[in-house]
Formats: structure tokens, sequence, C-alpha cells
């Protein structure tokens, strides 16, 4: 399956399952897969095809165009890591908005950088390889920053803390890896 035919998929079946981090208009609504909180981090878990994830809303989301604050409408701000059998953490986020055309969303954890890929409202690590480095510095660090640029204009920053992240990893890689 296309990676990012995965993330629309991760999307529909978190639905707004991870609403006690926040999420817009999450209320009530509970996804009935999630296996695990690891305090800012939900696991969820999938059976037919096999497949786990580790989600987290963000704790911080700026909005800016040409400097200033704007409010802005955006759908589920996510950031994701799955795991299948064979396949040990992708990384992917969903800013709530399609990204412009041919940009890239910044991704700083604790002074790192690594750039993403977009493809509509989703983006990743462009290898295996980036997505295990980022993977190994998201259990280091404590704060991952997304900044990315929509269709629009619209600059957007947002901070994920990564509380919690280590143990949910380690849960979804053993129920999925």
């Amino acid at each position: 399956m296309a990676r990012w035919m995965t993330r629309a998929l991760l999307v529909a079946t978190v639905g707004f399952g991870i609403g006690t981090f926040g999420v817009q208009d999450a209320a009530a609504q509970e996804s009935t897969n999630r296996v695990a909180t690891m305090t800012d981090w939900s696991v969820f878990a999938e059976e037919n095809p096999k497949e786990c994830w580790g989600v987290s809303s963000p704790k911080e989301t700026v909005n800016s165009r040409d400097g200033q604050p704007v409010q802005v409408r955006r759908g589920d701000i996510l950031l994701f890591v799955t795991f299948r059998p064979g396949v040990a953490g992708e990384i992917s986020f969903t800013g709530g908005y399609p990204f412009a055309g041919g940009s890239t969303v910044d991704l700083d954890v604790d002074g790192t950088a690594y750039q993403l890929i977009t493809d509509g409202e989703w983006a990743w690590p462009g290898t295996r390889e980036d997505d295990a480095a980022i993977l190994a510095a998201m259990k280091k660090g404590t704060t991952a920053v997304l900044t990315a640029r929509s269709g629009k204009g619209t600059q957007t920053k947002d901070t994920f803390s990564l509380r919690g992240f280590t143990a949910a990893m380690e849960e979804a890689g053993k129920r999925c890896g």
C-alpha cells in the first residue's frame, strides 16, 4: 500500500481517539483500537493488515502570514510513527491542510534538523534511513517542532512533546514489529 494511503487510513482509524490531548473537536469520540497511552502519545493496533502506530497532537501551534500571527482553520494535526512486520517505524505528519506544492516540512528534534517531503496533506522522510535517524533522535529528545507552509501561504509551527514517546514506540514495535 502506498505510504500516503496508509496515512489516510491511520487518520480515519484514529479519528479523534486522542481527544484527551486536546485535538480540535475531539470531545467524546474514541477509537476502539487504542491499546495504550504513554503520557503524550497513544498507541493503536490493527490486525488486518497487521499495523501499529504511535500518534500525538501538538502541545502548541503557531500560524503566521507575512510574519504576523493569523487565525486559520486546520484539520487534524498529528505526528505518527507506524510499525508493520518488517517495518521498524515510519514517521509521518499531517498538518491539517494541503502543503504548498514542492515544499518541505522542517522537523527539529532538540536542535537537530531534518526535512520531510510533502504530498498533499502528508509529509514523511524520504528514505528508511531518514526514518531510522529521526526515530532515534525522537527517542532521545524532549520536543519535536514541525514548520511548514500551506498552499495559501500560511506558515505553521507545531510543537510536539516527546514525553512517553520511547515507551509508546516500544509498545507499538512489540505488537507489530
